[in-house]
């Protein structure tokens, strides 16, 4: 397990972008915490850090955003996932298949449904109203 503060936005991209380096295709990155802590700020800097030039955004309306790359990165909210059927509507699995890395914010929507070899990544927010603490848990 790993524990980063961060004490900005951009620190936190910072901290995603060198993280991202060491994540091979298929791996799936499961976001916990609430709404606003920076999970969509992570996912900008994994994709920084993936050399994917996209205009990373939070995919709540979309519920998936496709980033493609090399390894390509697809962004994920499952806040309003509910059910099996809503959650294989997504083409979640086929993301998996076909070796992507997956940012999935609100993973705990979906927690039954996560590869066991998926990396936790929970962000909370810290003393100061931009700190964060940022934990890593490799195989949930």
């Amino acid at each position: 397990m790993r524990e980063i503060k961060t004490s900005s936005v951009t620190e936190t991209e910072q901290f995603a972008e060198e993280f991202a380096k060491e994540l091979k295709p298929g791996t799936v990155l499961a976001f916990f915490g609430g709404m606003g802590v920076g999970k969509t700020a992570f996912t900008r800097g994994l994709a920084r850090g993936l050399n994917i030039p996209a205009a990373v955004a939070s995919p709540t309306f979309a519920i998936v955003n496709d980033y493609g790359g090399n390894p390509p990165l697809a962004h994920f909210d499952m806040y309003r996932i509910e059910s099996w059927e809503d959650l294989y509507s997504t083409g979640f699995f086929d993301y998996i298949d076909a070796g992507y890395i997956l940012a999935v914010e609100w993973s705990e929507n979906i927690e039954n449904a996560l590869p066991e070899d998926s990396i936790r990544v929970t962000i909370s927010k810290g003393e100061n109203e931009n700190d964060r603490l940022i934990t890593i848990e490799e195989g949930i």
